[in-house]
């Protein structure tokens, strides 16, 4: 079901529209916590040190492909929230064309070079080879994560974020019953691990298929629909590939980060695993307020609704930096809890890293919320330049907190390297924000017919 963003109270719609993708958003992320619960508990900490140390090589390459779609679905929005139907669909078409390329350049340079990567990374002896079998499936699997997030990104332009989680419940569900069968029934080891999470991906991205063909009608191409011009793709290029290269410059922050990790041993690199998990859960309300703020700008800036822009982000930063603290408290307070359940609780050391991170990141939430705040804003305008700055802050920041801080004070230093990245981050997109909202109320001073530039 569509539904437009630039009618109504702006709370209530952020709200209604953060709900689902919040919770699939928790159930994503079950994915990777499925195979780190169960690797853990069943083969091993040394398995999970080589399935986490394989995180940012993930997020390197996936990160890329989520950027990117994401980045497509909003001009798809733009068109949507401008009424314009022939738009959307020659829209939909020129995604499909940009993330089929996309798909069979990151598989062709990937998987070829995952072990040498590996190596790259100085990753344990004990781990790497488990680690290779994990990431060389995962990597593989890049078309599957392609289809569901572009196909995803597609429904939710249109305003609607209920019918995604739904089908990331159902492969959630299946990711967990194929873990157990393949490491328990079959054992299969990591590798099991990542089959479970690469079927249960493409069974959400067909799902999301059959629905857009059942369900949508707006969505049904056409012959013509299909041969977009090159201005098209280069319009969509435009927007997709910078916020594409954003989360892989982070990323790669990260892979420094993992490289300097991974040189504390394995007990560090479990402990940050384990941490991660539960981190990366905390995330996600101040990531699902970000990614509702793309789609509800998008459409808003597609009608010309400056001032409700405006309002929304205010609202919406009230509301995320409130769940921010409320979650941030809790993993400050119950980090060494939490972190027993995925390793247990005979591994003291590890639970005392893992509390370090959790305490040091959850006090430095709120910076991440509204950091989330600003950039899907700027990306929801169109803009990808200083997005793309914030990224190269992000990675100036955490690579060298990693490299100076890890060095001076070890582990302590690695948990501050990502609250660092974030002020970095967030203090450029803030400013840009504020001016750009600027100069589009001056635009509709002069002229109150204006329209966005590339719908």
């Amino acid at each position: 079901m569509t539904k437009k963003m630039t009618e109504g109270s702006p709370a209530k719609l952020i709200i209604v529209f953060s709900v689902p993708l919040l919770i699939g958003n928790i159930f994503q992320q079950l994915y990777s916590m499925a195979d780190t619960f169960i690797v853990g508990r069943t083969i091993g900490v040394n398995a999970l040190a080589a399935v986490g140390c394989t995180g940012s090589i993930s997020f390197l390459i996936l990160g890329f492909v989520m950027g990117a779609t994401g980045g497509l679905g909003i001009i798809t929005a733009q068109r949507f929230g401008a009424k314009d139907e022939r738009g959307v669909r020659r829209s939909v078409a020129a995604g499909v064309w940009i993330s089929l390329m996309i798909t069979i350049v990151l598989t062709a340079i990937s998987v070829p070079f995952a072990r040498q990567i590996l190596e790259l990374m100085q990753t344990p002896a004990e781990l790497i080879e488990d680690a290779y079998k994990y990431i060389v499936i995962i990597l593989a699997g890049i078309f599957a994560s392609m289809l569901f997030n572009l196909l995803s990104n597609i429904i939710r332009a249109l305003g609607d974020s209920k019918t995604p989680l739904l089908f990331l419940v159902i492969a959630c569900i299946l990711n967990i019953l194929l873990d157990y069968g393949f490491i328990l029934l079959l054992h299969a080891g990591v590798e099991g691990a990542a089959w479970a999470t690469v079927i249960a991906q493409l069974i959400s991205g067909l799902l999301c298929l059959i629905y857009i063909r059942r369900k949508i009608p707006m969505l049904h191409l056409t012959k013509e629909d299909w041969q977009v011009s090159g201005w098209e793709i280069l319009q969509h290029i435009k927007v997709a590939l910078p916020m594409g290269f954003q989360m892989s410059i982070i990323a790669i922050g990260a892979v420094v980060l993992q490289f300097v990790l991974n040189g504390l041993g394995a007990v560090a690199v479990a402990a940050f695993t384990a941490a991660q998990r539960i981190d990366q859960i905390a995330m996600q309300p101040m990531n699902s307020f970000g990614t509702t703020m793309s789609t509800y700008v998008a459409q808003n800036y597609g009608a010309g609704l400056i001032e409700r822009i405006k309002k929304g982000v205010f609202q919406c930063s009230l509301i995320s930096v409130g769940f921010s603290i409320f979650i941030g408290s809790v993993n400050i307070l119950a980090g060494y809890q939490l972190a027993g359940i995925f390793v247990g609780n005979d591994v003291p050391k590890v639970l005392e890293l893992a509390q370090t991170y959790l305490k040091i990141n959850g006090s430095m939430y709120w910076v991440l919320a509204m950091l989330f705040i600003f950039r899907l804003t700027i990306q929801g305008l169109g803009r990808s330049v200083m997005p793309t700055v914030a990224g190269i802050m992000e990675l100036i920041m955490r690579t060298l907190a990693a490299i100076f801080l890890a060095s001076s004070i070890g582990f302590t230093g690695v948990s501050w390297a990502s609250p660092l990245a974030w002020i970095g981050a967030c203090i450029p997109l803030a400013a840009d924000y504020f001016i750009t909202i600027r100069k589009l109320q001056k635009r509709m001073e002069t002229a109150p017919s204006f329209k966005l530039e590339n719908g």
